[in-house]
């Protein structure tokens, strides 16, 4: 049994009639949903415009699998989403199927929930039609872009037939596409292509080739995996080396792309493959294939392969005609290269015969051929932010058990730095030149308002291609991080709309105030599970952007030292801005060190002097304390850290 028909979302086909809104939000991938819909929910008025006839972006294109190491929840649109995919399998097929089965995280590797693409474009189209704040136009793509100084004035949307064009304008403007067409319409600085090594230090920069080694090459590598094994995510195993050949050189090439080809036995929804008209098998010998996402429900098979590294750079900033041309050039290869597994003499019998079973899903993308609607743009043009994220971002940072921390973070990365192929060239032993696994280097870190933010422009936020080098782009560049990431930008957009501001001048404490309480959260912790008004959590996930916790757990249950109550008081207290890198160093001292559990009344007396009532008998636990602190946030008390020098944390 299949999903019926997604509904199909309000939309408005007429290009002529322009539109007045609050927000215009462009593309209508994961990040662009529930960007729309935070921002419809808390009230604002939205036009939500995506280039295809179809919502969804690459969950309804084929995707079949959550790509998350994190499995609890992080924002609440994400978390509605993925349970609405639990549910319907369960509903639809039985708490006991295979189907419900096949949709719940495995225990290992890349078995997070899986999903066929109709089901997910079903719930999220479905999504964005129950709220009444939100308008989309479909089949329309950014054309030009009016501005004045650092304010964006107005869109105009093209259709994709050429029959028309509507100027769309908005006090605030989100680019959730794929694209990023925005930026060079808007004169929006942007980056593409590998930075060079030398440029930031990045060690994986650049020009690279890598080998797969099956344990740790140097003890520090140990350590890493040894400290990746103590995190609550999914693991992989395996370690990669970096090869003499490779000479760090920053080029304009970006990742590999290709379609998630959604397969099937059934022979009621196998459509059989034709041999293709051109016919190279000489050349599909050269590609990579056999990277399979199977146990996807209804016993749909996904292919991840193959890829054509080099003719694929030139989508980047193609127009719409030459991209329908690269992207019917990779369907053509893929196509092929399946005709190829089935029938070619080269591939041994019992391979054959195994791949011949296999046809396209006859109920998926039936209005497109069986063809997913989008290609995998796994990397394109990235954004010249206000903040950059590199490498060092995916890195503990020198005296801490975390990577940077960030005063107006909105939320966290937690995927490996997970490059694909940039270019087809090898050498000897190595994997295709570009491709980058750091399953042990890889951690946790923050992703700041800054880096959605343009350089010159207030008024645009761009959660899907944001600041980031090709290195630490590749911890963004997840839909769950994605969409996590927007909603976190859709408050921030809100906030901006009741401020009368542009997103550029909102009140950043304010913001990390209302994800705290919302439960969008601003920190990975190990020990920590989050919903939205737990008090706790909340006082956890806002005080991490102030520097108070330098490693992943929170130990809110454990007694509260002297040492470690100095600081998050003496940053808590006055006013003036404290960098969360100095306060967070300060604690790891103070922890270090130790000292004598505090009790309620201290910690009473010395947060609050002038307090009158009675403290509760006993120690007060680092929870406890963390509350009263949040509870003078939230009255506006101590909304400021400390007026005193960073020396004075030392």
């Amino acid at each position: 049994m299949s999903c019926p028909d997604a509904p199909s979302p309000r939309s408005s086909p007429n290009s002529g009639a322009n539109r007045s809104c609050e927000v215009v939000v462009i593309g209508g991938t994961p990040a662009g949903i529930a960007f729309a819909v935070r921002a419809a929910r808390e009230g604002a008025r939205v036009l939500l415009v995506n280039h295809t006839n179809h919502l969804g972006g690459m969950l309804a294109n084929g995707l079949g699998v959550w790509d998350t190491r994190y499995e609890r929840k992080r924002a609440p649109i994400y978390d509605e989403v993925r349970q609405a995919i639990f549910d319907h399998y369960r509903e639809t097929y039985g708490a006991t199927s295979q189907q419900c089965a096949d949709a719940q995280p495995g225990a290992t590797g890349h078995s997070n929930g899986k999903f066929e693409p109709h089901v997910a474009e079903t719930i999220l189209t479905r999504l964005v039609r129950q709220e009444a704040g939100i308008e989309v136009v479909l089949n329309h793509y950014p054309a030009a872009v009016e501005r004045t100084g650092a304010t964006i004035k107005s869109v105009t949307f093209a259709n994709q037939e050429g029959t028309g064009r509507f100027r769309a304008t908005a006090q605030v403007f989100a680019d959730c596409s794929y694209e990023a067409d925005s930026f060079p319409l808007a004169g929006i600085p942007y980056r593409v292509g590998r930075e060079a090594r030398s440029e930031f230090g990045e060690t994986h920069a650049g020009v690279i080739f890598m080998q797969s080694v099956e344990t740790a090459p140097t003890l520090d590598d140990a350590r890493k995996a040894e400290a990746q094994s103590a995190l609550r995510l999914r693991h992989f195993g395996g370690f990669q080396v970096r090869r003499g050949e490779s000479t760090g050189e920053s080029d304009s090439n970006v990742q590999a792309m290709n379609y998630r080809v959604m397969l099937t036995k059934d022979p009621i929804r196998r459509r059989p493959v034709a041999r293709p008209a051109h016919y190279e098998p000489a050349q599909l010998r050269t590609l990579e294939f056999g990277a399979e996402v199977a146990g996807i429900p209804n016993g749909k098979l996904c292919l991840n392969r193959p890829q054509l590294p080099g003719p694929h750079n030139a989508y980047v900033e193609g127009d719409w005609r030459a991209r329908r041309a690269i992207m019917d050039a990779h369907w053509e290869t893929a196509l092929a290269m399946l005709w190829f597994r089935q029938n070619d003499s080269s591939v041994p019998e019992e391979e054959r015969r195994r791949w011949r079973e296999y046809g396209l899903a006859g109920d998926e993308f039936a209005d497109h051929h069986h063809r997913p609607h989008e290609i995998y743009v796994r990397e394109g043009r990235r954004l010249c932010g206000r903040y950059l994220l590199t490498q060092a971002d995916t890195l503990p940072a020198a005296g801490l058990a975390r990577p940077p921390l960030h005063a107006d973070s909105i939320a966290f990365t937690e995927w490996y730095v997970d490059s694909h192929a940039c270019t087809p060239r090898r050498v000897s032993g190595s994997l295709p030149e570009g491709k980058v696994m750091l399953h042990q280097e890889t951690f946790p870190g923050q992703v700041p308002l800054r880096a959605l933010l343009p350089e010159g422009v207030d008024n645009l936020l761009v959660p899907v291609n944001l600041s980031a080098t090709h290195v630490a782009w590749n911890t963004v560049r997840l839909e769950p991080t994605w969409m996590h990431i927007a909603e976190a930008a859709a408050h921030a957009a809100v906030q901006a709309l009741e401020q009368r501001v542009a997103p550029a001048a909102i009140d950043v404490d304010a913001l990390r105030q209302t994800l705290a309480q919302r439960g969008v959260l601003l920190a990975f912790f190990n020990d920590l599970e989050s919903a939205p008004n737990d008090e706790v959590a909340a006082a956890a996930q806002y005080f991490a952007t102030r520097g108070f916790f330098p490693d992943y757990n929170a130990r809110l249950e454990m007694p509260l030292d002297q040492g470690t109550s100095e600081i998050w008081l003496r940053a808590t207290t006055g006013s003036g801005e404290l960098d969360p890198m100095v306060v967070a160093r300060a604690v790891m001292a103070a922890s270090t060190r130790g000292g004598p559990p505090l009790s309620h009344a201290e910690f009473a007396e010395r947060s609050s002097p002038q307090a009158s009532a009675p403290a509760r008998p006993g120690v007060i636990s680092r929870g406890e304390a963390l509350l009263l602190l949040w509870s003078r946030v939230r009255a506006g008390s101590a909304t400021n850290p400390a007026n005193f020098s960073h020396a004075a944390l030392n």
